[in-house]
Formats: C-alpha cells, sequence, structure tokens
C-alpha cells in the first residue's frame, strides 16, 4: 500500500509562508495533480513529501509509516525533475540504471530493469547513446524511465513536461498517462498548465496562496468550481463572470438585464457573480443582448469575445459563424448551466 497523507503541514520561508494548514489525502495507485499558478505552493508541498523540505508543522505519512522527519533516501520515493537531470557523459543505458547501482543491485537485475523501462519508454533503439544525441522529448522520457525502475511505491513529478514544445509535450502527456495505467504507481505531478491536469490526474488539488482551495475529479472542478478563482484558472478561455443582482427571477447589472429562472434562495439583495463556460452561451433566440468584439476562427471552432453590458465574455460557436465587430447578438443560456458565487467572497453558493 502506497496511500499518501498530508496532515496540516505548515511551512514558512522567513516571514513569507509557503504552506498554510495544508491537508491532502492520495489514495494508494491514484495519480493527483496539484495545480496552480506561480508561486502558490505546489512545488514545496512536493518538496514535503520528497523530504527535500522540512516542514514546520503537521505530518506526512506514506503507506501509513510516518516520514516526516526521515531523509528522502529513506522515504521509498523516486522523483522526476522539472529540469531533465540527465547525467551528460552517461549513455541512456547508465542513466536509466543510476538509481540501482546507487543502491548496489545486481548488475543482472539492473540490465532486467533497465531494459523494461527503455521498452515501457520507447527507448530501447536508444540506449547506447548519449543525451547530447537525444531530442528533448527522449531525455525527458529518460528521467521518467530512470525514476520508474527504481519499483519505488510513490512517484513524484515536479513539472516534468515544461520545457518542452507543444507538440512534444501533447505526445508526452499520453505516455505518461498510458504508464500510469501499466505501473499503476501512486503518483503525485506538479503543473500550472491546467489542460494537462485535466487530461491527465484522477483528481486535481487546486492551490493558492499556501492552501488547497478545491480537491475533486478534474470535470467536477470544471463544472463546479467552488470559488470565481478556480473557475477562472480551470478551462480555456476561463469561465465568464458577470456582476450583479437578482431580483425576481431577473439578473442584472451594469448595463445588461436578463430573465435566470430559479436563483439560490440566499441570492436576492445580495451582489452576486454568474458564472458561465464559453460553450454554455448559445448564439440565437436568448434573452442576453451582446455585441461583437472580435470573433477568432480556431479550426474546430470560433471563440468569439462580445460585451454583455460592459463586461467582456467569451462565446464557443460553431466555426461557420460569421459576425462582424460590432454586431448586435442575442445568447441563450441554460439556467443548469449557471453557478452562482458570492461578490464578496468569491465562494459558490450552495
Amino acid at each position: 500500500m502506497a496511500a499518501i497523507s498530508i496532515e496540516r503541514v505548515t511551512k514558512t520561508f522567513g516571514r513569507s509562508p509557503a504552506l498554510r494548514d495544508v491537508s491532502l489525502e492520495i489514495a494508494d495507485g491514484e495519480f493527483m495533480v496539484l495545480l496552480g499558478p506561480s508561486g502558490c505552493g505546489k512545488t514545496t508541498l512536493l518538496r514535503t513529501v520528497a523530504g527535500l523540505e522540512r516542514v514546520d508543522g503537521g505530518r506526512v505519512r506514506l503507506g501509513g509509516r510516518d516520514v516526516t522527519h526521515l531523509a528522502p533516501r529513506d522515504r521509498d520515493i523516486a522523483m522526476v525533475f522539472q529540469s531533465y537531470a540527465v547525467f551528460p557523459h552517461m549513455t541512456v543505458e547508465q542513466n536509466i540504471g543510476f538509481g540501482l547501482r546507487m543502491k548496489k543491485r545486481p548488475k543482472d537485475e539492473i540490465r532486467k530493469r533497465v531494459g523494461e523501462g527503455a521498452e515501457l519508454l520507447g527507448l530501447t533503439p536508444y540506449l547506447t547513446r548519449y543525451p547530447a544525441q537525444l531530442s528533448g522529448g527522449q531525455r525527458q522520457r529518460v528521467a521518467v524511465a530512470r525514476a520508474v525502475v527504481m519499483d519505488a511505491p510513490v512517484l513524484l513529478m515536479d513539472e516534468p513536461l515544461s520545457n518542452l514544445d507543444a507538440l512534444l509535450r501533447l505526445q508526452a502527456r499520453a505516455d505518461l498517462k498510458r504508464l500510469h495505467g501499466e505501473v499503476k504507481r501512486t503518483t503525485i505531478y506538479v503543473t500550472h498548465d491546467q489542460v494537462e491536469a485535466m487530461s491527465m490526474g484522477d483528481r486535481i488539488a487546486v492551490m493558492r496562496d499556501g492552501v488547497i482551495v478545491q480537491v475533486d475529479a478534474p470535470m467536477a472542478i470544471y463544472d463546479a468550481p467552488a470559488t470565481q478563482f478556480v473557475g477562472s484558472f480551470i478551462g480555456s478561455p476561463p469561465m465568464n463572470f458577470l456582476e450583479g443582482t437578482v431580483s425576481g427571477g431577473t439578473f442584472s447589472g451594469d448595463g445588461f438585464s436578463f430573465p435566470v429562472g430559479r436563483a439560490p434562495a440566499s441570492a436576492d439583495g445580495r451582489t452576486l457573480l454568474l458564472g458561465a463556460r464559453a460553450e454554455h452561451l448559445v448564439i440565437g433566440e436568448g434573452d442576453i443582448r451582446a455585441r461583437v468584439l472580435v470573433s477568432e476562427p480556431l479550426g474546430s471552432h470560433a471563440l468569439i469575445t462580445a460585451l454583455v453590458g460592459r463586461t467582456a465574455v467569451k462565446v464557443q460557436a460553431p466555426i461557420d459563424t460569421h459576425v462582424a465587430p460590432g454586431d448586435e447578438l442575442r445568447l441563450g443560456l441554460d439556467p443548469a448551466h449557471i453557478r452562482w458565487m458570492d461578490q464578496a467572497t468569491g465562494e459558490a453558493l450552495p
């Protein structure tokens, strides 16, 4: 069993708190993604699990074992860093087997495991090459293979794809997801890329300012963000937000007013944020008046930016939608896809 339990962990650098009373439970074999903007604490949290940072408070348990004060080598983990961290003077075969040699495993075992790791990551033809003879994606696969062959029950990845170009990242995401399905290691994966998080994680822990804001399955977070920040951070484009008040089933704000049907019982008289995804705003016979600012053809669809009152919103439309700046539109919105949030706190209403 390799479940991970992070219990009320705090970490401060000087006077700056990096982690604030963070708790997180990760099941055996789960692929957990830590997602958030730069400086939110996600890498620091990963490093506390690895033992590379000492916590100021709280506990870390791996497989039920308290490892809070153990050195990294005693935690039975493997880690892939943001930089490839491959040794330029070693061949691919030597790089993959480096950790096993440090543990003084028998040569036959090292040869067998390196062969298995290379085959799993598609590196068998490159075993005799040096890193300088490899592409960036191949070097990253060498780093992953080196971690996988260690056979550690916990695999930690710190933004391993951030140095790759867009096409390589696309392929590497698929490779890592397939790899996890085959080896089933408990994995913590750090990224600031919400597309990576959505496509790879069993669950996502969204972080901000040293705290975990929401933990759930990717589509649950996408459809029902717990805060305005989560709605703004998850999704491309991010969730649209309109500020206004509800009265008698009508939502009114700066330059707009339209019916929204049933609103939360606590909504009357409060300043609220109405959240809606771009794909849930439909051009046609709706009740929301909008004026086109710009239309961007993106191949599979068009992304239209329009003003609702004085607020710009994004609308996902069929690619054959022809609109020009200044055109007047009517937008429809299914009340089932509206997410209500308190304007003062940014938190979702029940």
